[in-house]
């Protein structure tokens, strides 16, 4: 009877230690701000440890559908956890956490003072984009130079990035004039002021609705519902619109 009691605390020892951990898959867009929002979740949740994994929202539902480990998913849209709601792979409600903003953004050209008009610039060559089929900020980017009736005109200078921190990549480095980047990435200690960036129209493409959901697990993590509660709540207001976003109103 002792060797089952002390069996059974081993057991419960072992699920305690695990239900503090949480593994996000994120949207790439979600970098900087996400690791501000993980700094104040551990600050009041010393034993918490939380692991972040960045990507393309397709790429990271694609690994989630095959197997992959994780706790939460925060996707730049609301298709893509909506896909893992349908195949039974998610628990909870979706819900919203953001609303994010399209910039572009250039260290070769004054693009916060030329605005659009900086597309139709001959020293333009290479017009960097995340993968339009994974990405959403990609697939707003595509759309807005539609409804600018400029794709056609300008598709043989896109360069795809796999995700929008690759895009950003390319235009920081400037293996592209000109990069349509998430405006939190533009706001991010590496890009800067060392580069100028114009924040698109929102009226130019469809809103950039964020939202997460809870991944279904073998074993209920407690950790994760918690993440995702406090992500959604005021005290990561100021955070959201330090990067640019705007929050849900209650």
């Amino acid at each position: 009877m002792k060797r089952i009691i002390i069996s059974l605390a081993i057991v419960f020892a072992t699920l305690s230690v695990s239900a503090q951990k949480v593994t996000i898959a994120a949207a790439a867009n979600l970098r900087y701000v996400l690791e501000e929002i993980k700094t104040a979740y551990v600050k009041q949740n010393p034993k918490a440890k939380v692991n972040l994994t960045f990507g393309a929202s397709g790429m990271l539902v694609q690994q989630i559908m095959n197997g992959a480990t994780y706790d939460l998913f925060m996707a730049a849209d609301t298709e893509f956890p909506l896909k893992l709601k349908e195949k039974g792979l998610t628990t909870g409600a979706m819900s919203t956490y953001a609303f994010g903003k399209l910039a572009m953004y250039s260290t070769t050209l004054d693009i916060d003072k030329i605005g659009l008009g900086a597309l139709k610039d001959p020293s333009v060559k290479k017009i960097a984009i995340a993968n339009p089929e994974t990405a959403p900020y990609g697939e707003r980017s595509v759309q807005l130079l539609k409804n600018w009736k400029m794709y056609e005109l300008l598709k043989t200078k896109i360069i795809l990035g796999e995700n929008i921190s690759q895009a950003a990549q390319f235009a920081f480095t400037g293996n592209a004039e000109i990069g349509f980047i998430a405006l939190s990435l533009a706001l991010a200690p590496e890009m800067t002021g060392k580069g100028s960036y114009y924040i698109v129209p929102q009226n130019l493409y469809k809103p950039i609705e964020q939202a997460c959901i809870l991944i279904k697990t073998p074993v209920l993590n407690t950790e994760s519902a918690r993440f995702k509660k406090f992500v959604l709540s005021p005290a990561t207001k100021s955070i959201w619109e330090k990067f640019g976003y705007s929050v849900p109103g209650k």
